[in-house]
């Protein structure tokens, strides 16, 4: 069998881990090369990271990478973003499309996975409207942040920002030109508004974004939103509502309005709500906040976006699903219901899985994290992070978020090394994973006698 043959051969899972994978060895040559950094070098672990960073659209950080890489080393970065957030497969599968090539049923059905919820014919379709909705999102992202940004710098380069950042944030990377990231423009309304908007619209899904598209030409049928849309949207909502609030209640004003800006109060609060769901811009010290904060953060970061997105976490519809599921068990209901529909049981049981699995993944690299740090002690003349510190970057970097209360330079080739596994789960999935390290077990074609056991 040729090597061709192989590969098609290969579950959908281990493909798509293998083009994330082959994407960011491919950025770490790229970004190891001496025309890539001002200095002429660069640490391989530090190459790594920030290449898996870019492709798994995280943002966290080892330097500075407006100051550190020269425009080749950003472009880099740039390309290995976008590649990330629409990911290799589905670039490949449009362009074979576009130039009438065809494709494998094998493509198809990590399409079907990547993208839709039920089983579709025009699945096709729906990829190419993802690739042509995302090049405009992003271009008049940029118009708007290039107009909002010119009068501070010349135009060529207040266009060049404005198509970093505008990428960067559609993508959901959270990847910043600005030495302080977005902290000098909290105050800014076009600017929040816009950033804000590309990762709301990022991050929904481009499942949902399709449907939105064919029920605004016939506003009608809004009553006939797909069950994953409307709990796509609700929970997407909610959350930004509720983590908005509490920002808002639990931190001082004088933490963001130094400045004295009205907008401020209410921006700044929206903006974290925002960011968190797997965007990592920032507009404050995330390591001056309080640590009820902190906390709010990190679960928002830990649900993340929503499934066939740009971002990460376990996802908005896992949340749904729990809350639905918890309901209808004190209730003593035998389905779980979302808007008068029953969840499928596959569903309800993947929900929990997926829960299970993510905590236990995360205990497992806090732990590495801790036990680094604990037999470093810290490293020469660097301070050891604590255990919030940890926390907080391991669930940023799962839910691939990218903030981080200024620990991500302080870790060792370690501790990054684990922070570089968790950024590659959380990007590809976590069952995803899980797959290609277990396999598929054949279902047993018997089952055993049954016995209770005491439960709580």
């Amino acid at each position: 069998m040729t090597l061709r043959g192989r590969i098609l051969k290969l579950h959908p899972a281990i493909l798509i881990l293998a083009s994330f994978l082959l994407v960011i060895l491919a950025g770490t040559a790229l970004l190891m090369l001496p025309w890539a950094t001002a200095g002429g070098g660069i640490r391989w672990i530090d190459a790594l990271f920030t290449a898996t960073s870019a492709v798994c659209v995280t943002g966290l950080v080892v330097v500075d990478t407006g100051g550190f890489f020269t425009v080749f080393g950003q472009l880099t970065i740039l390309v290995l973003i976008q590649v990330g957030g629409l990911g290799l497969m589905t670039i490949s599968v449009a362009l074979f499309r576009w130039v009438g090539l065809g494709v494998s049923f094998r493509h198809r059905l990590i399409m079907q996975d990547i993208f839709a919820h039920t089983p579709r014919k025009d699945i096709f379709t729906l990829v190419q409207h993802t690739i042509v909705f995302t090049l405009a999102a992003e271009a008049v992202g940029a118009v708007l942040l290039a107009a909002s940004w010119h009068g501070m710098m010349p135009w060529p380069r207040a266009i060049y920002t404005a198509v970093f950042h505008s990428v960067s944030a559609f993508c959901n990377a959270g990847f910043s030109l600005f030495a302080d990231n977005l902290m000098g423009w909290r105050g800014d309304i076009a600017v929040n508004l816009t950033i804000c908007a590309l990762i709301v619209l990022g991050g929904i899904g481009f499942p949902v974004i399709y449907e939105l598209k064919g029920h605004l030409a016939h506003p009608w049928r809004w009553n006939r939103l797909s069950i994953h849309a409307r709990t796509v949207l609700t929970t997407t909502l909610a959350l930004i509502a509720a983590g908005a609030l509490m920002f808002a209640l639990l931190e001082p004003r004088g933490l963001y309005d130094a400045e004295g800006s009205s907008a401020a109060r209410f921006l700044v609060p929206l903006f974290q709500s925002i960011t968190c769901r797997t965007a990592g811009f920032n507009t404050v010290d995330i390591g001056a906040l309080q640590d009820a904060t902190l906390a709010v953060m990190i679960l928002l970061m830990f649900f993340g976006a929503s499934p066939g997105s740009c971002g990460g976490g376990v996802k908005t519809t896992t949340l749904a699903v729990i809350i639905a599921l918890t309901i209808s068990r004190i209730r003593n209901r035998k389905r779980v219901l979302l808007f008068h529909k029953s969840v499928p049981e596959d569903a309800v049981n993947r929900s929990i899985a997926l829960l299970l699995v993510s905590v236990g993944l995360i205990a497992l690299v806090l732990f590495m994290l801790l036990a680094g740090r604990a037999l470093s002690g810290g490293g020469a003349g660097r301070p050891a992070p604590g255990f919030l510190h940890c926390l907080f970057e391991t669930v940023s970097a799962f839910g691939t978020v990218g903030l981080s209360m200024n620990t991500t330079p302080l870790l060792g080739t370690w501790g990054k090394s684990w922070i570089v596994l968790m950024m590659i789960i959380g990007r590809v999935g976590v069952l995803t994973f899980a797959y290609v390290i277990t396999g598929a077990a054949a279902a047993n074609g018997y089952e055993y006698a049954e016995e209770n056991l005491m439960i709580g």
